[in-house]
């Protein structure tokens, strides 16, 4: 059995598996549009159904187990070439498991990735432990203006969705220990081991990450992309979809023209 369970669409063998990686807080919804989008394209699609803050800790904070079990679902379902689209925390697995597994990472879609700049202050308080916990009723509000720049587009459903696994002790302390691992992982050594295309879908109001300091790092990344999303914040796949979609589309085409 795999950490992560999953959706999958085979679509047309002949491509590369658009792999879709959930995020901290988010489950598979946060793919929707793209993974629907890709479907009726005939690409081979998957996404992970589990948010990482609902998976076990030991799991939950490894950025390298974290890629190994994305590559366990993968395995399952049979998808051995895998495009891998990731937000945020995913941002980080992508990048580190591009490096460690080539063979298996045919491209990797980065966006809103930690590991540059301090958190963000959305009132989350640590304790001694090393457990982490909402501070009051601002909590809600104060993510969300980190997450978007412009409207807050999460359903009532989802936001409830999220509430519900925060309520949960494991899922505060595989939070804490995710974010800790943002914290310590060393993002330029793992840049340096990145073979495959990449590119880099990032909004130009992220507050969560912001984008001028991986703008900075990745001006010694030529060979990567860089797509800067107007009017957008942490989620340019939720907040600006068509953008998100038309660029991970050219990607996708790119990479089916160099293997022609």
């Amino acid at each position: 059995m795999t950490v992560f369970t999953f959706e999958h669409r085979p679509g047309d063998a002949a491509r590369p598996t658009v792999a879709f990686m959930s995020a901290l807080f988010a489950g598979k919804w946060i793919w929707d549009g793209q993974y629907a989008a890709l479907a009726r394209a005939g690409h081979p699609v998957l996404r992970t159904n589990e948010a990482i803050c609902a998976l076990d800790s030991k799991v939950a904070g490894s950025i390298e187990r974290l890629g190994d079990a994305l590559i366990e679902a993968c395995d399952e379902a049979g998808a051995q070439e895998i495009v891998l689209c990731a937000n945020s925390l995913g941002g980080l697995v992508a990048i580190d498991l591009a490096g460690r597994r080539p063979e298996r990472i045919r491209g990797i879609v980065v966006s809103g990735a930690p590991g540059l700049t301090p958190d963000p202050d959305v009132g989350l308080s640590f304790d001694r432990r090393a457990s982490v916990r909402p501070q009051g009723e601002e909590f809600r509000d104060r993510m969300l203006c980190a997450l978007f720049h412009g409207e807050h587009l999460f359903t009532d459903e989802q936001m409830m969705e999220t509430a519900q696994m925060l309520s949960k002790p494991a899922a505060m302390l595989s939070m804490a220990r995710s974010i800790k691992a943002t914290r310590t992982y060393r993002v330029r050594p793992a840049m340096d081991k990145v073979t495959c295309p990449s590119i880099y879908i990032w909004g130009r109001h992220d507050r969560m990450t912001p984008i001028d300091a991986w703008l900075e790092l990745l001006t010694d990344y030529p060979a990567c992309e860089v797509v800067v999303v107007e009017d957008c914040g942490h989620i340019p796949m939720i907040e600006q979809p068509g953008a998100y979609i038309a660029s991970l589309e050219r990607f996708l085409d790119g990479l089916a023209e160099s293997d022609a």
